[in-house]
């Protein structure tokens, strides 16, 4: 709702203003690029030629100057990626300090600008019917919400834009929306709100996917995808190739020439790489070349430092395997001291081994294939063979014809010996009985070593005196294995000093005891230990002229020690290439050895150049100049400057990939960073410094950086520069130091620009916990040191102020979304109340996300938030007052305004009866109390003028049933007062009844009341004391009113009734009826309109004078009804008075009964008396039917009904008792007994009580008339004509 989406041009436009304005203000931080990609070379020879090219003018000249600088500055850059390449080469290739973590928290795949706007047309599509999804309308109505208000926010749109929004970011907020409506809605059985939830989850879930799920991209780089897992080094290789833009022929070259697959090479060059550290402390301690410390006593500490870390870099290689994947190496394994350091080389710290140290473990295969020139034995005889290895177990082969002596047989054997004898014997079976061996045919024996050839070769066998195979051969294959701690064997020419005192050929074998510990060993046949062994600790290896005097080997090399120099010597350049290799990773030597003819040929200005193994890759490295980047020396470089463009290009990569990393490394990038910082020394302070520099850069440049992040690398800074040493080391430079102080200030200034801009920076609470976690780090930025904690008031006033500049930022953003300030200007005063009350929905809505979202964060400091909250609503408030200043006197359109928010404020515990609810108030009190007045004076005016004018003609009732029709409108009323129309029932109400009540003017003064009253409590004024005036006073004057109208109702009833006629022609108008109605509905509204909630002493008053109306209408209902009674019972009396006529001894009696005896000789003479018996009866019928229609009190009715039948049975009482002497005429008794029979059941239908129908005066009427009846049946049966006071008459009628 508050965010509308955009065109996709407008919206990038937008989000990068967006970004500079919220996040560039902390720090004003420019975006940077990343390196170019390294550029051909041929491309800098192409930029040389053109600059070397005379050039026309001036500006020429210039660009072709900048080109070339440009052209000079990539190829700088581009050499120092590749030695920053070889260095993290290596320590992939053999890492021996950190290991990939498994613990770390995995990264959600990012969402882009596609796949957002591919998402809000999917959720579009559902909200439109257009999907098979089934849902009721609470879930339409939570996806609708979730649509406007989280999908369309511009704020979600920047989040995703700066790369830190995940798919589950999206879940989560829907789920924690829904979770707040499922929790609404009522209890259902059998269903728990869970399913609910579960279901609502998957429905959504189905929504977000779609046809296909776009979050499972097939076209993802295969490292991309799997770089949140353990990465294998190839992966490793490929992921840093990317980093520093190595190419694939550059890393090969590397590869290649680094020997990266070559463990011991990888073991050979950390050893060299950890001596020459020693040796740069001990330089740097002889010198006194420190870098700037705190104070001068951290300069030994330092050099103590330095040593510390290559000692626990040496037990850490130490204590790797020999090999790694090859078999277990159980040797010994050796102690050294703390201290026993390359630099302490003398015998007195050496571990001497002993022949026992270096017994190495050898397993032989022998596969004995054919034997050919057989010719001494039968085709048809059996032969085989057999196989040893002297000092162990013998094994055979199957048997075969001497035919085809052909068999493939494998044996395997284990020995200690590193020159074993193996003996191969073939026989065949004897024939004779006597024979007790099989028969020897001939013998081989060979001495195999681990260089001995693997494939199969033809060996001539020794055969017995007098054989006829002369020439018998045997096809076999001997396979000897090299150890993993068996470095390099072979023969060799030695002399030496305190051993190999005699220069004689021997075999040798160079034996890895442990990481550090190497011995030369030379082996006689079918020996285990060694004849004599030189640890090879101290030594240094190089190769040698020829040495004339001694025979034997033709090229040279030694090995040269304080006190001690040994001679070798080979009989090929390759074997000796291959010996001084291996010895030179053993010695752990810095020098490098180059035959002399090499040297001169490869580097003829001198210098150390590397050598491979292999003389393809040394020149292919030498061609493509790879030998500058992989024989530097490690030690000569400033790892920390190198480090620092690693770690940034480390994490533009990674904030570039695919997942919504929020600054956190992959487990492969965090190892690779780790081994680096231990195997080349950067300092840990230096490598937080670093990271901490490039996070807040990114931060400010509006990447989504995790605060918990940012707070670990500031902790170990601070804890460093505090001197707690967080990683054991205790110095701290001068240059740490100031670094740490310019990292806390631009820190501080972010993080209190993003609680500022907290809406902004964490939307809609994302990242989940990032602005509590924000507050935190502030709270730990703001602390002076390590140990001293901040007083709490200190960071309360710090966030209070971010809180302030908060309002104003958000309230600016709402007004420019709104657009309020075109409009306030320009527009007419219910344009600028229209565009207020949208405005204070928005505020609301704000509120009420940052209640919802941001709450938590706050928890520390809930009175901070609402404060925030007053400012933000202070700032709407000058926009509200200008708006309704404008308004004109006495308009009532902006009372939706104080509903709106009042309603919103009044729930709030921190923001009810605050500044601006009392601001508020304060406005409106006037108001209310002006309409109040009008509406008093109005609905005076109405009842006065509308009750002379009423027609009382009964209307459709809308009282109690339409609480939500507006008030009408009270105009402005500068002098007298207008008449209020009377109300008329508009034509769509009326389908709302099927019944009347009273009169137009009743029910126009009942609505009215009942609306003022709604309207006054749907205010829900919050200040409770002028609650209870409003109250009070609405339910006096709705008491006051309906006295008014019930006394004027009861004069109009009485002037109306008196203008009826008493015959038998009377039917009671329906505007009596109505009045009578008028009076009911009084009644019961006045138990709605006029009780008062209050105090018991308030309410005991108020009892009293709210029973004084009810008193007044049930005395106005019992006059009405009894003015009705006389009414009609004047009737019966005018009836009973034409009877009296027939009264016995008149003159008008004897002179009907003499005509009539008369008439009947002739004629049909009717019957006199029954018309008027009729007539009376049909009078009572038919007004008990309107009353009983018309009337809608069922009590009343009743009330009626008694009276007029009690009254009626006592009139008729009455006028027999005056005739109590005189017998009644027949026409008289006849009249008598249908009326008070028809009226006993016509009354008795109407449910009159059998008590009141058989009341005495019943009983005495009813026995009169008996006796009349009988008196007649005796002078006259025939008179009476069937008509009976008993029960089984059946009359007509």
């Amino acid at each position: 709702m508050l965010d509308p989406s955009s065109s996709e041009e407008e919206s990038d436009e937008l989000l990068e203003e967006e970004r500079r304005d919220v996040l560039v203000a902390a720090g004003g931080g420019s975006p940077r690029s990343l390196p170019p990609p390294p550029r051909d070379p041929r491309g800098r020879e192409a930029g040389a030629a053109r600059a070397a090219s005379p050039s026309p003018s001036p500006s020429v000249l210039s660009e072709g100057r900048e080109e070339q600088e440009r052209l000079q500055r990539e190829e700088r850059e581009k050499r120092l990626r590749l030695q920053l390449y070889v260095f993290i080469a290596r320590c992939i290739a053999h890492p021996f300090n950190a290991k990939q973590p498994t613990d770390m928290a995995r990264r959600q795949q990012k969402l882009n600008k596609q796949q957002l706007q591919i998402l809000k047309e999917r959720f579009q599509a559902f909200l439109n019917g257009e999907t098979q999804i089934m849902a009721d309308e609470a879930f339409c109505n939570a996806v609708r919400s979730y649509y406007e208000v989280f999908l369309k926010s511009d704020r979600v749109a920047r989040m995703v834009h700066s790369g830190g929004c995940s798919a589950n970011d999206f879940r989560e907020v829907f789920k924690k929306n829904i979770e707040k409506r499922v929790r609404s809605l009522p209890e259902i059985d059998g269903l728990s709100k869970e399913t609910v939830l579960s279901s609502w989850l998957a429905k959504y879930d189905a929504i977000y996917r779609g046809e296909e799920d776009f979050c499972k991209q097939p076209n993802r780089m295969a490292l991309s995808a799997v770089s949140e897992l353990i990465l294998s080094k190839e992966q490793l290789y490929e992921m840093f190739q990317q980093i520093l833009g190595i190419k694939k022929l550059e890393h090969q070259l590397i590869y290649n020439a680094c020997q990266l697959d070559n463990g011991d090479e990888q073991a050979a060059q950390i050893r060299r790489e950890l001596d020459g550290r020693l040796q740069l402390a001990e330089q740097m301690a002889r010198e006194r070349k420190f870098p700037k410390f705190v104070t001068r006593e951290m300069e030994n500490m330092y050099i103590e430092e330095l040593r510390s870390s290559v000692n626990l870099l040496m037990a850490n290689l130490e204590s790797l395997p020999v090999s790694k994947g090859g078999p277990e190496f159980k040797l010994q394994k050796l102690k050294r001291s703390q201290n026993s350091a390359f630099l302490d080389i003398g015998d007195e710290n050496e571990v001497q081994l002993s022949k026992s140290d270096v017994v190495l473990s050898f397993t032989l295969e022998i596969v004995i294939m054919e034997v050919q020139g057989l010719k001494s034995v039968a085709p048809n005889r059996i032969v085989y063979c057999t196989m040893e290895v002297e000092g162990g177990e013998k094994l055979q082969t199957d048997q075969a014809e001497a035919s085809r002596p052909q068999w493939g047989t494998q044996g395997d054997f284990t020995t200690t010996h590193p020159r074993p004898v193996v003996k191969v014997k073939l026989f065949t079976e004897s024939t004779g009985v006597l024979a007790l061996e099989d028969k020897e045919l001939g013998r081989v024996v060979l001495y195999p070593t681990s260089n001995s050839p693997k494939s199969p070769d033809l060996h001539k066998m020794i055969v017995p005196k007098n054989s006829q195979d002369s020439d018998l051969k045997i096809k076999l294959a001997v396979r000897m294995d090299k150890p993993p701690h068996m470095k390099h064997c072979g023969y060799l020419y030695a002399l030496g000093q305190k051993v190999w005192k005699r220069w004689k050929k021997r075999y040798f074998v160079l034996v890895q005891v442990s990481q550090y510990t190497f011995a030369m060993c030379s082996y006689r046949e079918k020996k285990s230990e060694p004849q004599e062994l030189m640890q090879l600790e101290g030594y240094t290896v190089d190769y040698t002229a020829p040495h004339t005097g001694l025979q034997g080997g033709r090229m040279f090399f030694n090995a040269v020690k304080e006190g001690d120099t040994v001679i070798f010597a080979s009989d090929d350049e390759q074997d000796r290439i291959l010996w001084v290799q291996a010895m030179y990773r053993a010695t752990g030597q810095s020098y490098k050895p180059v035959p002399a003819s090499q040297a001169q040929k490869m580097n003829p200005k001198g210098g150390n150049v590397d050598t491979d193994t292999f003389p393809l890759y040394t020149d292919r490295g030498q061609k493509h100049g790879m030998d500058e980047f992989i024989s530097a020396n490690p030690c000569k470089f400033d790892h920390a400057s190198l480090f620092r463009l690693l770690q940034r290009q480390t994490l533009d990569h990674r904030l570039n990939d695919s997942y919504s990393c929020l600054g956190w490394f992959s487990p492969g990038q965090v190892f690779v960073l780790d081994e680096y910082c231990a195997r080349y020394g950067v300092r840990g302070c230096h490598r937080h410094l670093c990271y901490l520099n490039e996070l807040i850069e990114h931060s400010e440049n509006g990447s989504v950086i995790d605060p918990t992040l940012l707070h670990y690398s500031f902790a170990f800074c601070a804890s460093h520069v505090h001197g707690n040493r967080p990683d054991g080391i205790g110095t701290v430079s001068v240059d740490e130091k100031e670094r740490f102080e310019e990292i806390k200030d631009r820190l501080s200034s972010l993080l209190e620009n993003q609680i500022s801009h907290f809406r902004y920076c964490f939307p809609f609470g994302r990242p989940e916990g990032a602005l509590k976690a924000t507050l935190s780090l502030l709270e730990r930025v703001l602390m002076k040191d390590i140990a001293t904690p901040i007083p709490a008031e200190e960071v309360k006033k710090v966030v209070r102020i971010c809180l302030e500049k908060a309002a104003l930022i958000n309230y600016t953003r709402l007004t420019e979304y709104a657009k309020i300030e075109e409009t306030m200007n320009q527009a007419t005063p219910a344009r600028k109340l229209e565009e207020v009350l949208h405005l204070a929905e928005l505020c609301i809505e704000v509120l009420q996300q940052n209640e919802e979202h941001h709450s938590e964060a706050f928890a520390w400091w809930p009175e901070l938030l609402a404060e925030h909250a007053e400012k933000f609503l202070s700032l709407y408030s000058v926009d509200m007052d200008s708006a309704l200043e404008a308004q004109p006197q006495d308009s009532w359109d902006s009372f939706p305004l104080f509903q709106l928010l009042n309603n919103a404020l009044r729930n709030d515990t921190f923001l009810c009866n605050g500044k601006f609810h009392k601001h508020l108030q304060e406005i409106f009190v006037p108001m209310v109390i002006r309409y109040i007045d009008l509406m008093e004076s109005s609905i005076a005016q109405s009842i006065h003028r509308g009750l002379e004018q009423e027609s009382w003609q009964p209307v459709k009732s809308i009282t109690n049933s339409l609480p939500n029709v507006a008030l009408p409108k009270v105009p402005s009323l500068p002098l007298n007062l207008p008449q209020v129309p009377s109300f008329t029932t508009p034509t769509w109400m009326t389908s709302l009844y099927d019944s009347t009540n009273g009169s137009a003017t009743s029910e126009d003064l009942f609505w009215k009341l009942d609306a003022l009253q709604m309207f006054v409590f749907d205010l829900h004024w919050p200040e409770p004391e002028f609650a209870h005036h409003l109250e009070q006073r609405l339910k006096l004057m709705a008491t006051d009113m309906i006295e008014a109208c019930v006394k004027r109702t009861r004069i109009a009833f009485e002037l109306k009734l008196q203008k009826t006629n008493k015959s038998t022609d009377l039917r009671i108008p329906s505007s009596l009826c109505t009045m009578f109605n008028v009076l009911v509905d009084a009644k019961k509204q006045t138990a709605k309109l006029c009780i008062l909630d209050g105090g018991q002493e308030f309410a005991s008053q108020w009892q009293q004078y709210h029973s004084k109306i009810d008193d007044l209408i049930e005395e106005t209902v019992k006059e009405i009804i009894s003015l009705l009674v006389s009414k009609v019972v004047s009737v019966l009396e005018g009836v009973l008075s034409k009877l009296s006529r027939y009264d016995e001894g008149t003159f008008f009696s004897s002179l009907v009964s003499f005509t009539v005896k008369a008439a009947a000789k002739y004629v049909d003479v009717p019957k006199p008396g029954m018309d008027l018996a009729d007539t009376y009866i049909m009078f009572v019928r038919q007004n008990q039917d309107i009353l009983r229609e018309k009337v809608n009190e069922e009590m009343y009715i009743e009330k009626l009904f008694d009276q007029w039948y009690s009254s009626s049975m006592k009139v008729i009482c009455m006028w027999l008792a005056d005739r109590l002497d005189l017998q009644l005429h027949i026409y008289q008794l006849k009249t008598l007994i249908k009326i008070v029979k028809k009226t006993y059941r016509d009354f008795r239908l109407q449910g009159v009580l059998e008590g009141t129908l058989n009341s005495k005066t019943y009983d005495t009427v009813h026995s009169r008339l008996t006796v009349e009846e009988a008196t007649v049946s005796v002078t006259d049966a025939g008179g009476l004509q069937g008509i009976t006071m008993k029960d089984s008459d059946e009359e007509e009628g």
